[in-house]
C-alpha cells in the first residue's frame, strides 16, 4: 500500500508539472516496474489531483470517498459479518459452506469473516469464539504440567 501512495504523490507532482496520464504512466514504470498502478487508475488519480489544484475539490474529500479506494467491500460487510454469527449461534456444527449457501457469499470470504473478523475457531467440529488469553494459555499449560508430575509421567 505504501508504494500507491508514493505513486498517487508522483501522479499529483506531475500533474502540477502538466504532464500528461501516459507520460505520468510511463515514467512511473520506469521508476517502479511491475509494481506500477494500472494506467486506469493513473488516469483517475489525475482527474483528482486537477480537480484539487483548480480548488474544486478537497484532499481531505479524497480519503472519505468510496469510488478512490477500489473495489467496493460486498462480501465482508456488517450486514454479512452479523448473519454469520447469528448462523454459528443457532448452529455451531454448521459447515462454511452451508453458511456460504445461505449468505450468498463464497466459502473463502466466509472463511476470512469466521477467522479474522469473528475471531471463531474450529474445535471438535463446532465454531467457538476464541476466548483464551495468553495468561489463560499458560496456566493451563502449568496445571497439565503439574498433573504429569503428579502421576510421574
Amino acid at each position: 500500500m505504501e508504494v500507491r501512495l508514493k505513486q498517487r504523490a508522483v501522479i499529483e507532482f506531475l500533474v502540477a508539472e502538466g504532464c500528461e496520464p501516459k507520460e505520468i504512466h510511463a515514467r512511473l514504470k520506469n521508476v517502479y516496474g511491475d509494481e506500477t498502478i494500472d494506467i486506469s487508475n493513473v488516469r483517475r488519480w489525475v482527474v483528482n489531483a486537477k480537480k484539487v489544484n483548480s480548488g474544486s475539490l478537497k484532499i481531505s474529500d479524497l480519503s472519505s470517498r468510496s469510488d478512490l479506494s477500489g473495489r467496493p467491500k460486498t462480501a465482508v460487510t456488517d450486514g454479512n459479518v452479523q448473519k454469520i454469527d447469528d448462523l454459528i449461534h443457532e448452529n455451531r456444527r454448521i459447515t462454511q459452506h452451508k453458511i456460504a449457501r445461505i449468505v450468498g457469499i463464497s466459502k473463502e470470504r466466509v472463511n476470512h469473516i469466521i477467522s479474522n473478523e469473528l475471531e471463531y475457531r474450529k474445535i471438535c467440529a463446532r465454531w467457538v469464539p476464541r476466548m483464551l488469553t495468553d495468561e489463560m494459555k499458560k496456566k493451563r499449560l502449568d496445571m497439565c504440567k503439574e498433573i504429569l508430575t503428579t502421576f510421574h509421567y
